[in-house]
């Protein structure tokens, strides 16, 4: 197994608590970070723009993705122009399609004409995948976020997908591929295998990377000391 430092596959910190982002920019290991709108209200987030302002102020040279929420396209412009405002280092997050399933398409193609650096997300079809890729720039930075986890989510083996997109994308340099709603630490290297340019993992799945190479004897007495203490704790008996 090769180790973190061998790899190629960037990670990305994918989370909207604010100090473990800022813990994480210091510790060294993330290369970017993404958030949407979800992840911020679930970490109690009540201003999208001083929270994004805030890290910003923080982290000013690496990639942070910040997501429009207008189901409108026209309004989802104007949303993308006023992010785009925030830092040199904002990539903004465009959904597939809005909440009627209405392509997305024409709008990214439009911002992508205009430089702007994007991250087009919920993409989890091989079709959406060619759309996006005959729709940017090639002069403009654009990440494309395939949901590989939910994919699996389905049953699906996501690394023949995956593979296909990196193939589609491959024409065009400054198209980034990146795996997406990672659930183990193993899509970490599966991200790797597939080619994929970008991984954003959770901050719990960040909390394990010092397994990565752990022996398994040792991890397994490891476990075995855990079940004990817990039991231990617990007060647990059998009379």
């Amino acid at each position: 197994m090769k180790l973190l430092k061998d790899l190629k596959v960037k990670i990305f910190s994918d989370g909207a608590d604010i100090d473990q982002m800022k813990a994480a920019y210091k510790e060294g290991i993330i290369k970017g970070f993404t958030t949407n709108p979800t992840l911020m209200r679930k970490a109690n987030v009540l201003d999208y723009e001083k929270f994004a302002k805030e890290l910003l102020s923080e982290i000013k040279d690496l990639p942070i993705s910040f997501e429009v929420f207008s189901d409108d396209f026209s309004e989802m412009e104007k949303e993308a122009l006023k992010i785009a405002g925030w830092g040199k280092n904002v990539n903004i997050k465009i959904p597939i399609t809005n909440t009627k399933g209405h392509s997305s398409i024409p709008l990214i193609k439009k911002l992508s004409e205009r430089g702007l650096f994007l991250n087009i997300t919920a993409i989890l079809t091989i079709e959406q995948v060619k759309q996006v890729s005959q729709a940017i720039s090639p002069s403009s930075k654009t990440i494309v976020s395939v949901f590989a986890g939910r994919i699996a989510d389905t049953g699906r083996d996501p690394k023949p997908i995956m593979k296909e997109a990196k193939k589609i994308l491959s024409s065009n340099e400054n198209a980034y591929l990146l795996w997406a709603s990672s659930r183990e630490l193993l899509n970490i290297f599966e991200a790797e295998e597939c080619g994929c340019d970008i991984i954003t993992v959770t901050s719990d799945i960040l909390k394990k990377l010092h397994l990565i190479g752990k022996d398994l004897s040792e991890l397994s007495l490891d476990t075995v000391k855990m079940f004990y203490d817990d039991a231990m704790k617990a007060g647990y008996k059998i009379l």
